[in-house]
């Protein structure tokens, strides 16, 4: 088992790497057909204070008077061995561009995703075990209404009661742990009606099974019931959507930046854009890619782990482990589930 689970590893992390690099391939040919020239828009710039001498050694390190293929194959050698370039407007280090934004940003989307874990599970749970009125009324069109509302307005909301009503952060300064907070929860809760719908649908399946019966029967308490029979074989679908919604969160984080004043990568992006600093931009977009094909690369290799009616077979591929009498419905591409 761990023999064909380790070829299944291998398979599923040569894809990754492989989605990766066609990422930033198909990035850098659509970047490098936009209208614009970099040289004469940033490296000419006087505002940016490049000399002739240095806007001469920018351009022979990125190829600039070649063309686009010559500047593609060069960029491509860079990145594969870890070289992100340098800025064309502070003639910095784009890695150091890159790393110094990128806590900010990771810390927002890592409270965002608590965030929204924590809603959805206490959305799932109520919908399951509290009274009618309140588990299938208000608790299950509380998704609905989550995904309904735009972050930017929650966020606004939010920075109006708490930050210019109640004082609890200022706009001045919201790297606080308060400001960060407001910040995730303005990000996590859209994020978190996605989340809720599916494990409440994957609740309600597994409520119906015969072992929750017997369960019942014994007299299990709800929260036993909850954490030892429900949450495991639930969580499948879950972590499916929860890496989908990674590249949501990157998206939704840049929004959230600007909204609440933070430097992140989104103001790193905003001001690439404005001034056609394609290495920075390429760098970004890159992370963006490798952060979502990780997450899913995580979550493929999660599932014969959390469900063990998944098994991996000899060929490396995941495969049901049920009889054949007994239909099996995927999940995704490569994974069985009854």
């Amino acid at each position: 088992m761990l023999r064909t689970y380790g070829r299944f590893a291998l398979r599923r992390t040569g894809q990754a790497i492989v989605v990766v690099l066609l990422a930033y391939l198909f990035t850098f040919v659509v970047i490098s057909i936009l209208p614009g020239d970099p040289v004469t828009s940033t490296l000419r710039n006087p505002d940016n204070g490049f000399t002739e001498d240095d806007i001469a050694r920018i351009v022979a390190y990125y190829g600039l008077d070649q063309p686009w293929w010559v500047q593609l194959g060069s960029s491509f050698g860079r990145f594969v061995v870890g070289d992100l370039g340098v800025s064309l407007r502070s003639n910095l280090p784009v890695s150091g561009l890159v790393l110094d934004a990128l806590g900010s940003t990771l810390s927002l989307a890592a409270a965002a995703l608590l965030v929204a874990v924590v809603l959805a599970v206490a959305i799932a749970y109520g919908a399951q075990f509290l009274p009618p009125r309140w588990g299938q009324g208000v608790l299950r069109s509380l998704p609905s209404l989550f995904l309904s509302v735009p972050n930017f307005v929650i966020g606004l909301l939010l920075i109006h009661v708490f930050a210019f009503g109640l004082g609890l952060f200022s706009m001045i300064d919201t790297e606080t742990p308060w400001g960060t907070f407001f910040a995730a929860v303005a990000l996590g809760i859209p994020v978190s009606a996605q989340l809720a719908e599916v494990l409440i649908a994957s609740l309600d399946h597994e409520s119906r099974q015969e072992y929750v019966a017997v369960a019942r029967s014994r007299g299990l308490r709800s929260g036993a019931l909850f954490l030892r029979h429900l949450v495991k074989p639930s969580a499948l679908p879950t972590v499916t959507v929860l890496a989908l919604i990674v590249g949501e969160l990157l998206g939704g984080a840049l929004i959230t930046e600007a909204i609440f004043g933070r430097v992140g990568i989104g103001t790193l992006v905003e001001s690439a854009v404005a001034s056609q600093d394609l290495p920075v931009l390429q760098a970004v977009v890159s992370l963006s890619a490798i952060v979502f094909v990780v997450v899913n690369l995580l979550a493929d290799l999660a599932y014969p782990l959390l469900d063990p009616r998944v098994a991996v077979g000899r060929s490396g591929r995941p495969v049901s482990v049920v009889s054949r009498d007994e239909p099996t419905t995927p999940l995704r591409e490569e994974v069985g589930i009854v």
